[in-house]
């Protein structure tokens, strides 16, 4: 099979090899997925480059990167339903502490992770939907229904961002989001009540003045940047669920004020989310989709044999969608 890989860390354009493998055989609980497309998102870059904390070396010999992807089962593995055959299916941490990723003609990967995709979603959709998909379900509808409530949703334009404004609003949420001045006709366009500039110097003001008692909910992208703003605008006993702090991993928290408003802060990683709640935000992220209040804009679609390209445009400011390689 075609594929992408890489054996050491470094710049896409040094490390990553097009050429042949093996097509892999499905083991025990398994089924064999023939991709028609590789999600290509900034951790799958990450990863690559060798910028997770602590990680010194890549764990595998030889590693396909992606962890995202959509296709068609092709072979199922003992003890799979026979049923699962020729499904239409997304698949999720098709790379999380697995050699072989999405970046790929064909992967094999436990049944669970291969899910049947609804008959009016394409292949390019589905195929957004692991990573950004389920953080932004989490994120937005993990503890419940949003309606009336009023949320500030920062990094609107990202992948996650948007999805959780689509979300945000299906729940009955009003939404505050931030972003760039570049990003703002796609925040605006994904349903946001109110956009304003992330370093707007107003900012915590204009929350306020929308919301005088305080904000419900607050999605987060950089923690540790805007640390010092949320106990001025959140609610007591609200919720602060963060995803992300890459700007800076090593934030000092003002312990006293989350205290006295008892802020909860949740620190998602959908690649360890438990069962319960994973199977929440699929039925979430398929009844928005039929519903018709998600729409995951796509950027651009690459070919398999351009995965460097793709790499470096994922996490390139100002994309307007998802990264997508056509694995076909």
């Amino acid at each position: 099979m075609q594929c992408i890989s890489y054996s050491e860390f470094g710049p896409s354009s040094k490390v990553l090899r097009f050429g042949e493998l093996q097509t892999p055989e499905p083991e025990d609980g398994e089924v064999l997925v023939k991709l028609h497309f590789s999600g290509v998102n900034p951790s799958d870059a990450k990863a690559r480059a060798g910028n997770r904390p602590g990680v010194l070396k890549p764990q595998f010999d030889t590693i396909i990167p992606n962890s995202d992807g959509s296709g068609e089962i092709t072979k199922i593995g003992k003890g799979v339903d026979k049923k699962r055959l020729g499904q239409k299916v997304w698949v999720w941490n098709g790379q999380w502490q697995r050699p072989h990723g999405t970046a790929s003609q064909f992967i094999a990967l436990p049944s669970e992770q291969a899910i049947l995709i609804p008959k009016t979603m394409s292949f390019e959709t589905g195929a957004c939907l692991g990573i950004p998909g389920l953080t932004a379900a989490q994120c937005t509808l993990g503890d419940g229904s949003l309606k009336g409530k009023t949320i500030l949703i920062s990094g609107g334009a990202g992948s996650v961002g948007n999805l959780s404004i689509q979300l945000a609003k299906w729940s009955g949420a009003r939404v505050i989001a931030t972003g760039s001045s570049t990003g703002f006709d796609r925040i605006k366009n994904a349903g946001a009540d109110y956009v304003f500039g992330y370093s707007d110097p107003q900012l915590e003001q204009k929350i306020l003045d929308i919301s005088p008692s305080g904000i419900d909910r607050v999605i987060e992208v950089e923690f540790g940047n805007n640390i010092n703003l949320f106990p001025k605008i959140m609610k007591p006993y609200s919720v602060l669920s963060v995803y992300g702090s890459a700007k800076n991993m090593v934030p000092i928290l003002p312990f006293g004020q989350y205290l006295y408003k008892g802020i909860k802060i949740s620190i998602e990683l959908i690649y360890i989310l438990p069962e319960l709640p994973r199977l929440r935000a699929i039925k979430n992220l398929h009844d928005a989709h039929f519903d018709k209040a998600l729409k995951t804009g796509i950027d651009t679609i690459y070919d398999l044999s351009e995965c460097a390209i793709a790499h470096d445009k994922s996490l390139t400011p100002g994309r307007a969608g998802a990264i997508l390689l056509s694995t076909n």
